[in-house]
């Protein structure tokens, strides 16, 4: 067996050197056989031959009822080697095992390896040969047991190097993790942080993670490849692992490659462009702070600003690397950008027109956080400013959501803003007969605001304006001033409080709403009823009030009503 074995290539030799008068081929020939569809005979993984195919039956049908054939052949241990032949069909070259077809080879065969028939049918009998032998080989009982050995010796391996290298990078990462924190430190310029230490350290970790995936990863490979390789079914998928996991990536490789000037050019923009935003950020954050003063810029301006210059940053970045990202030019990335921008223009005309608004108020001045103000027929605090809405609270704690664009068409009354400098007026109208001398409705008007008491123990300036002679009654206007907007309500209670006490102790009438005639006693409440059931007098509410609390627990409290 082994002798003829070894003339196995030195036939396939002769056989090649018989037919190398038939190479002498014509130029076009040669390129239009290269273009025929060929299959590769193949097994466990090893290409013996290449056929071609018809138009009935294809290439790759033909390919595999021969090796089909030639697995059967090898299965049955009645074929011999030397069953394994060539036999002459009217001049038509065959493989045969014994009595069984293998093969038949034809002219388009020849003519495709450009030698003849015969001696590619005897080429590809030395190839089958050595196929049948190594595929017994390999599935005999020596082999098997010696396949299991070497698995399990390969698994341990593996297995140990994992937990080595496991405990290896556990202690290298304790190292690093002390050097790291001794050595590393924040980059700067002057006051600007540019780099913070934790990013950086963080940085190189990701960094030894990475490294660390890619030699777990190419450690697995090996093994697998091994353990494939061991026995004879898998063994052509081992031939085959390094170029499944390996394919992408030598693909990615020669796009990479390719394409490296522009990605150079990609890179240096990007981090150009992510440094440029950094500096940026803090110089806003340091003027936001109040850190870095700008004449005539105002501090709330700071964070608006910067998102715009971020914007404006971004859009210059894309429009200058556009050009130079791989397969721009090409017809789908063009497709798809068109796609995106007919989605985006269609679907944000509101949104954008609700951001616009955002930073146009913002730049008006209108309100901040914190700020009372009257939006249409809403009026809260101002809890939020978004780019696209504003979020008041109200007087009962209610959330009111208005879009920005909204906003920007209506009028804003803000009363916080001229408060705390000049305080804001609080005003409120009675309607007095013409039997009431003026000035006494004046006195007892200024006389209800001085009972009002503010958190300092003083009373607020008031003052006192006749709006109206009506048919009826004349309109006076009570104006009292508050410097803290959150005394708004309390103020406005004590002053209604207050004018209903002063009027009853000197026995004049209120006539608002309406008046239609002089009633036979005066619409006044005697002091005598000033405290009916369930109101108590001030002296026992002093007495409780003291019992229950040391001090005014809201702004309302805080003002003395007397």
């Amino acid at each position: 067996m082994a002798r003829r074995t070894a003339v196995l290539p030195l036939m396939l030799v002769a056989c090649l050197a018989a037919g190398g008068h038939l190479r002498a081929q014509g130029t076009d020939r040669g390129a239009a056989e290269e273009d025929v569809a060929t299959a590769p005979v193949g097994i466990d993984g090893v290409e013996l031959f290449r056929l071609r195919g018809v138009s009935s039956f294809p290439a790759e049908a033909r390919a595999r009822a021969v090796e089909d054939r030639i697995i059967a052949a090898a299965r049955d241990p009645a074929v011999t080697i030397d069953s394994l032949r060539v036999v002459d069909t009217n001049g038509v070259p065959a493989i045969v095992a014994g009595d069984r077809p293998i093969v038949t080879i034809v002219d388009a065969d020849a003519s495709l390896e450009q030698v003849g028939r015969t001696e590619l049918a005897l080429a590809h009998l030395a190839r089958v040969r050595e196929a049948v032998i190594e595929y017994r080989a390999a599935r005999s009982a020596g082999a098997l047991r010696r396949a299991a050995v070497n698995t399990l010796i390969a698994t341990i391996v593996f297995a140990a190097g994992i937990a080595l290298l496991l405990w290896f990078w556990r202690g290298l990462d304790a190292l690093l993790a002390r050097r790291l924190e001794a050595h590393v430190h924040t980059v700067g310029i002057q006051s600007f942080e540019v780099m913070r230490a934790d990013r950086i350290r963080a940085a190189l970790r990701s960094g030894l993670v990475g490294i660390r995936t890619v030699i777990l990863l190419a450690g697995a490979l090996v093994y697998l490849g091994y353990v494939l390789a061991a026995w004879p079914w898998t063994r052509g998928l081992s031939r085959n692992i390094a170029g499944f996991a390996l394919g992408p990536l030598q693909v990615i490789g020669s796009g990479f490659v390719a394409n490296i000037p522009r990605l150079v050019f990609l890179a240096v923009l990007f981090f150009v462009i992510r440094l440029l935003l950094r500096v940026v950020r803090l110089f806003f954050e340091a003027v936001g702070r109040g850190t870095v003063k700008l004449s005539g810029f105002d501090a709330d301006w700071a964070a608006p600003t910067y998102k715009i210059i971020r914007v404006a940053i971004v859009a210059f970045g894309l429009i200058v690397a556009y050009p130079y990202i791989p397969g721009s030019q090409s017809e789908a990335f063009k497709g798809v950008s068109l796609f995106i921008g007919i989605v985006f223009s269609l679907g944000s005309s509101s949104a954008i027109s609700n951001i616009i608004a955002g930073y146009m108020m913002t730049y008006r001045r209108a309100f901040k956080v914190g700020d009372r103000v009257k939006i249409g027929d809403a009026t809260g605090d101002v809890i939020e400013m978004r780019l696209q809405v504003t979020h008041l609270r109200s007087f009962k704690n209610e959330e009111i959501v208005i879009p920005n664009s909204q906003i920007l068409a209506g009028e804003v009354v803000n009363y916080s803003s001229l408060a705390k400098a000049h305080g804001l007026i609080l005003h409120t109208e009675v309607g007095i007969g013409y039997e009431t001398p003026w000035r006494q409705v004046e006195a007892m008007l200024l006389t209800a605001a001085s009972r009002c008491r503010l958190p300092s123990g003083d009373p607020p300036r008031a003052f006192v304006l006749l709006k109206k002679l009506a048919d009826f009654a004349v309109t006076y206007e009570l104006n009292v001033y508050c410097n803290d907007i959150q005394l708004m309500l309390p103020l406005y209670t004590a002053m209604h409080r207050n004018i209903l006490d002063v009027f009853n102790e000197y026995g004049v009438q209120i006539m608002t709403p309406a008046y239609e005639g002089d009633p036979d006693q005066p619409k006044v409440v005697p002091p005598k009823d000033w405290y009916a059931a369930p109101a108590r007098p001030p002296a026992a509410a002093a007495v409780t009030s003291a019992n229950t609390e040391a001090r005014p627990s809201s702004p309302a409290a805080a003002l003395e009503v007397r």
